[in-house]
């Protein structure tokens, strides 16, 4: 997948691509249904399937003190997209100046002279242009005076309600990943390079590959039965493992982090790049009344999680 961080100067090879429209955070089944449509539309018009969308996020730009709430950083989204078969990823700056287009604006200088689209794909619940003065049906209009066809998704629902990143990012609170995996197609994932850690779970028998989870949404703190893969290096592959997101409450106030337990591993990961896909919650976090007692809970967790991933296979 070609990654392209600008409109402006575009390579005339990398324009005419059919492309959802959207800020995709967590790349959930209600976006990949508007990216099956862009791809239904590629293939119709013999072009390769793209997606703009922007970082930062806008939200992040007009709530700047606001705690995180993305579901997925834009190298975890990009890996998603990836994965999807998205060819050309448009990731254009959330600008003062983007943000100064109005929604005839953005349509011309953005999606027809800039990215040379030949259709476009948005949700219907799609707003755009200075003050969200823009909607889907703004968009439509605007393609058909302009040379690209537009068209507009249906939002998907489940068991009544529709999905959305909002939806998703309740369930992950509660700690019901399953619930989360359900609304996202897949299971919900947090990637980023091991770091160094305090080295404590090596002297208590379990070894952790520690992980930030800067400028994300936090799930429940607790323990989780996760699904391990590492994407780079010479451990590349896919394991089992547990782990702890949280504080760490039995060693003092500690800034969050991802701590995860890989089953049957050995090798050295620091700074290899890995997924950490939550499968099932299984506890909170505890602070206990001796590392004995701790040691004997990471066993039990240890147990469980192989118990669960066995079964989900």
């Amino acid at each position: 997948m070609d990654i392209y961080r600008s409109s402006a100067d575009l390579p005339v090879g990398a324009k005419g691509a059919a492309a959802a429209l959207g800020n995709f955070d967590g790349v959930h089944r209600g976006h990949q249904h508007v990216i099956d449509l862009a791809r239904d539309a590629a293939s119709g018009h013999g072009a390769p399937l793209g997606i703009v969308t922007f970082e930062p996020h806008p939200r992040e730009v007009f709530a700047p003190d606001a705690p995180p709430f993305r579901l997925t950083n834009a190298e975890t989204r990009a890996h998603r997209l990836a994965r999807l078969g998205v060819e050309r990823l448009f990731e254009l700056p959330f600008d003062p100046e983007l943000m100064a287009l109005s929604p005839d604006a953005f349509a011309r200088t953005i999606l027809r002279d800039g990215l040379g689209l030949s259709h476009v794909v948005v949700g219907a619940d799609f707003r755009f242009g200075k003050g969200r003065a823009g909607d889907a049906e703004t968009l439509v209009n605007l393609g058909r005076d302009l040379g690209f066809g537009v068209t507009i998704a249906d939002l998907l629902q489940t068991d009544g309600q529709e999905i959305s990143s909002t939806k998703i990012r309740e369930a992950l609170t509660d700690g019901d990943v399953r619930r989360a995996a359900q609304m996202l197609g897949h299971l919900h994932r947090i990637d980023g390079p091991v770091i160094h850690g305090e080295k404590r779970g090596r002297d208590l028998g379990y070894p952790t590959a520690n992980m930030a989870l800067d400028r994300i949404h936090l799930p429940r703190f607790g323990v989780y039965a996760v699904d391990v893969e590492v994407m780079d290096g010479q451990h590349v592959g896919r394991y089992g493992g547990v782990a702890s997101l949280g504080v760490r409450p039995m060693f003092g106030v500690n800034t969050p982090n991802l701590e995860t337990f890989v089953f049957d591993f050995k090798g050295d990961l620091y700074g290899a790049a890995l997924s950490i896909g939550l499968v099932e919650f299984l506890r909170g976090e505890e602070k206990f009344d001796s590392l004995d007692a701790l040691i004997a809970q990471m066993d039990a967790d240890s147990a469980r999680a192989r118990e669960i991933l066995s079964s989900h296979g």
